[in-house]
């Protein structure tokens, strides 16, 4: 997977914000800043930061004194980021690839990054950047997702795109699943020169309205817009009909909520 074929389009950037963000990765922010801990004064660099939930987040906890980089390649996902407030430190928006970023040798006493390694095409040369950006003794915090299979409702929504708009789709909602297993993140972590690891299973909450909302929320943030929007009315009618009938178990009162696991990474340069 080379670093464009995971990014968005358009507006898609504004519905990731709107609809994801809320759903999946906002309550994840918290808990990745606490696994390293930023203080006031200090520098930090959020990889992958997307609309910029973990970066306004650290900037509150690092303060005035304190900076705030967030670093993503989608350009529209950098606008939004730009466009919301932010409290504490200053906070700047760069556009780079994590596999080469533009910051001098030990920048940064903590870099963050959620979500965002298993898309790296060079997970290898991604670390290493963290690594080189980090002063001696600064922090890493990161998350993946674990196996697909700890997240039963997008396994299902997975099963349920293969069926009505074909495997293209259905690998592409299983792609931010991909770099589960432990072993070999503890190598991708040794190779790059980190110490002191911890990874740490942990488990959370996906919220949705309804399976509807779930269904549209994802193919108008991610890249399955492409393929359900060329697989025309009636796939995308038996697409939301078959989601709402294999999400039906995890309907609540309130709405739609299934589980999600996640690896919390901390390492020390």
């Amino acid at each position: 997977m080379s670093d464009q074929q995971w990014q968005v389009a358009g507006n898609a950037a504004l519905a990731y914000e709107a609809h994801l963000v809320p759903a999946i990765f906002a309550a994840w922010a918290p808990r990745l800043l606490g696994s390293a801990t930023p203080a006031a004064g200090e520098r930090v660099l959020d990889v992958a930061c997307g609309t910029g939930v973990v970066a306004r987040l650290a900037a509150e906890r690092v303060g005035p004194g304190g900076r705030v980089a967030g670093l993503d390649l989608n350009p529209g996902m950098l606008a939004v980021a730009a466009s919301r407030p932010v409290t504490g430190a200053p906070t700047g928006w760069v556009q780079a690839s994590a596999g080469r970023m533009p910051f001098p040798d030990h920048s940064f006493q903590v870099v963050c990054c959620q979500a965002g390694l298993q898309f790296f095409p060079d997970r290898p040369a991604a670390l290493a950047e963290m690594a080189r950006v980090l002063a001696p003794g600064g922090r890493l915090a990161a998350l993946v997702w674990r196996s697909i299979d700890h997240s039963p409702g997008f396994a299902a929504l997975a099963d349920t795109l293969d069926r009505h708009i074909g495997p293209a789709a259905g690998a592409i909602m299983r792609a931010p699943f991909g770099l589960g297993d432990e072993p070999p993140l503890r190598d991708l972590l040794t190779g790059a020169g980190f110490r002191d690891m911890r990874l740490d299973r942990r488990s959370g909450t996906v919220r949705f309205g309804s399976a509807r909302e779930l269904v549209t929320a994802q193919v108008a943030g991610s890249p399955l817009a492409g393929p359900v929007g060329a697989a025309g009315p009636a796939a995308r009618a038996a697409l939301l009909a078959g989601a709402e009938a294999t999400l039906e178990r995890w309907r609540e009162p309130t709405g739609l909520a299934f589980p999600i696991g996640a690896l919390l990474i901390s390492a020390c340069r």
